[in-house]
């Protein structure tokens, strides 16, 4: 398996949005480059916000695209094709409503489980073959009541689980870089 090159992280743009439930896969990267030090610069070509680090002696980019949710799909892409990263270097991080807030779970392949973000990006990337970091944010109880609930900020409760789990995450994201999933995977699946 490839070393992570790419850490895509699923969110929408704008200040208004900052704070949704939706935008879970931009608070990771967000903490993955405040753990390196690294700084986020808007990428024209790629309509993105990207910051480079260096993860277990890994280059490594972390991305956060500027269009829409639904619309994340080419930015990844584009981003992929220029620096010639292959779908197995890429981990896409993103909201989840099927796992609880505090969960998250390390995936590989499958399909995009009703996920627009996904939706959008495994057309545009040609495959299913990259990882997933799901990030738990919690269901509203009915399916009616999803695009209301994702787009409204968690609760109080919720959203320290959720930083909690994602510091869980950072701390692993080593082991993920390198491929060293089991071990990744233990430490994220028992993690409360």
């Amino acid at each position: 398996m490839a070393a992570i090159q790419l850490i895509a992280g699923l969110g929408n743009p704008g200040a208004q949005y900052e704070q949704t439930r939706h935008n879970a896969g931009f608070w990771f990267v967000d903490a993955v480059a405040r753990d390196c030090g690294a700084q986020f610069n808007a990428e024209s070509k790629s309509r993105s916000e990207v910051a480079r680090c260096s993860i277990a002696g890994n280059d490594c980019r972390l991305q956060k695209p500027l269009d829409f949710m639904n619309r994340s799909g080419r930015p990844v892409a584009t981003l992929a094709a220029f620096y010639r990263i292959p779908r197995s270097g890429i981990l896409v991080v993103h909201d989840d409503l099927d796992l609880p807030p505090g969960t998250i779970r390390l995936k590989r392949d499958g399909g995009h489980g009703g996920h627009n973000g996904l939706r959008d990006l495994i057309p545009e990337l040609g495959g299913n073959d990259f990882l997933r970091l799901r990030i738990g944010i919690g269901h509203p109880g009915h399916r009616d009541d999803v695009v209301g609930y994702v787009l409204k900020a968690a609760s109080r409760e919720d959203r320290a689980a959720i930083e909690d789990a994602i510091t869980v995450a950072v701390r692993v994201l080593p082991d993920i870089i390198c491929g060293n999933l089991d071990a990744a995977m233990k430490e994220l699946h028992t993690a409360k």
